[in-house]
């Protein structure tokens, strides 16, 4: 109940003002096609507002993993939990939020994360972590891709939100606990996630190009020669 109001009340009117936003990928809401909860939503991460923004768009009861150190005010503490947040040591292979997470998802709520694990300082999409593909794996949940690109900053700033088609249970199930499974399940959802930030390239400033280790350089002119 506390949730609902927040978001309507406050969450999502706060986020039309201090942005404007335009949503791409409107069919593919779960709350226009029927889908409550019991899924995960896999997003690029490049600012704070970014889990607020999602739940202006996207219309579900949310739980995401919130860094401990948040929960250290207690007033804080209390509110962003009643939004659904939780505490999770980063770095620590804190099994006690993954357990959560998937009793979140099974109890029909719409489990956030950014599989990148942190923010982005170019904008660019890095590499997953592996908690998306334990906790999708494990869950047996179908993972909607969700983008966003920012424009300049200040007042009203532009921000463009591409939701993309949901990525089936059974294409992310992990046969084995082995790296090369969890390194497929991962890469499959970022792959998705990137094809969205593809789609708005003409939106807000040109991406910088990503850094090629010389190595990596060398392996495509090689591949190039064999061609």
């Amino acid at each position: 109940m506390f949730y609902e109001f927040a978001r309507a009340c406050f969450v999502t009117p706060a986020m039309h003002i201090k942005h404007r936003i335009k949503v791409f990928g409107k069919e593919n809401l779960p709350h226009k096609n029927g889908i409550k909860g019991g899924y995960i939503i896999a997003c690029n991460h490049q600012e704070y507002s970014d889990p607020p923004l999602i739940a202006a768009v996207i219309k579900s009861k949310f739980s995401f993993m919130a860094k401990s150190e948040l929960f250290k005010n207690k007033f804080f503490s209390w509110l962003i939990r009643k939004c659904g947040a939780f505490p999770v040591e980063r770095g620590a292979g804190d099994n006690a939020a993954i357990d959560k997470a998937i009793s979140d998802i099974e109890s029909g709520r719409a489990f956030v994360i950014f599989p990148e694990g942190t923010r982005s300082k170019d904008g660019n999409i890095a590499r997953a972590k592996s908690g998306i593909a334990v906790i999708a794996g494990k869950a047996n949940a179908p993972v909607l891709p969700v983008c966003i690109k920012y424009g300049k900053k200040g007042f009203r700033r532009r921000a463009w939100v591409t939701i993309g088609e949901m990525i089936p249970a059974e294409d992310i199930a992990i046969k084995s606990d082995d790296r090369g499974e969890l390194r497929r399940v991962s890469n499959l959802i970022m792959d998705n996630i990137k094809m969205l930030m593809d789609d708005m390239a003409e939106y807000g400033e040109p991406l910088p190009k990503q850094y090629v280790p010389k190595e990596k350089k060398a392996e495509k002119t090689e591949e190039k020669a064999e061609e």
